[in-house]
């Protein structure tokens, strides 16, 4: 989306990865049958009609709402979502391995789409979206190397147990030249590693909303044509695409589900870096 995200509903509902059934029909909805277990992602609504939406680009659409930000979210007994914006997920995924797809891993399929197609990938941050793209990247036949917090042996061990050929501090030099890096961890200080890490001609992709300022670099950082860019948000198509690959490869998503009322806890932890894949709230417990 251009600019700043606008200012959250409030009072608001948080949650934004939702898997749901289906309970009632709006008037018109006629997309899902009753009964139905369905995706609610990040992108909630757009307008439809702006430059963006009309080139394909709905996900920067500047009047675009957002699930659990200024949309109501799924931490509730029962939500309310448009069924235009909403997936199919596939039956082999149990609720709590499917909800991490819907931000996780659809802006990480987005991200490694933008790192283009070359063979040897970086992944710097390697939680609940790292560890989706490594995946993907893996089951195309991609060299990934896994880049984390300095001595952060547990995610550096689970980076090589899903195929990661290295594992190390964000603050080591890469063991090869890089094709592409994708940045999840929302420290500016990495671009200029990751820019240090890839050959010429190579893209460094940041995958986050927000990200703490870049610090102030030499240019020969960025000359020989290597690219830096931003994901913002994502399409419908992007999630058709995705949700067809996540069935097909198939993703093992690593989740820890917590009960709702201990979400302070759950945050904490995400802080601290003291989670090994996904968590995941449970608002039915």
């Amino acid at each position: 989306m251009d600019g700043e995200l606008r200012d959250p509903k409030l009072p608001l509902i948080l949650g934004h990865e939702i898997v749901g059934t289906v309970v009632a029909l709006g008037p018109g909805a006629n997309r899902f049958a009753l009964g139905s277990r369905i995706g609610v992602p990040w992108l909630g609504a757009t307008c439809g009609t702006c430059d963006h939406c009309r080139a394909e680009r709905e996900n920067l659409c500047e009047r675009a709402r957002f699930t659990g930000y200024t949309l109501d979210g799924g931490y509730a007994t029962h939500t309310v979502a448009d069924e235009r914006y909403c997936f199919p997920l596939p039956e082999s995924y149990p609720d709590h391995h499917a909800a991490p797809l819907l931000c996780a891993g659809l802006i990480g399929y987005r991200a490694l789409v933008a790192a283009g197609e070359g063979n040897a990938i970086g992944i710097y941050g390697f939680g609940a979206a790292g560890h989706i793209v490594a995946q993907l990247a893996r089951a195309e036949g991609r060299r990934v190397f896994a880049f984390t917090r300095a001595g952060d042996t547990a995610a550096q061990d689970f980076a090589r147990s899903l195929g990661a050929e290295w594992a190390g501090a964000s603050s080591e030099p890469s063991p090869v030249p890089l094709d592409a890096a994708v940045l999840f961890a929302p420290a500016g200080d990495l671009v200029p590693s990751a820019l240090r890490a890839v050959r010429p001609g190579g893209t460094v992709v940041c995958g986050g909303i927000h990200m703490s300022d870049i610090p102030s670099m030499p240019y020969e950082l960025l000359w020989g044509e290597r690219v830096l860019r931003s994901i913002a948000n994502l399409t419908r198509a992007d999630g058709e695409r995705f949700f067809e690959l996540a069935a097909r490869v198939p993703i093992e998503t690593k989740v820890e589900s917590m009960p709702l009322v201990e979400a302070n806890r759950a945050l904490e932890r995400l802080r601290r870096g003291d989670a090994t894949g996904a968590l995941v709230l449970d608002p039915r417990t």
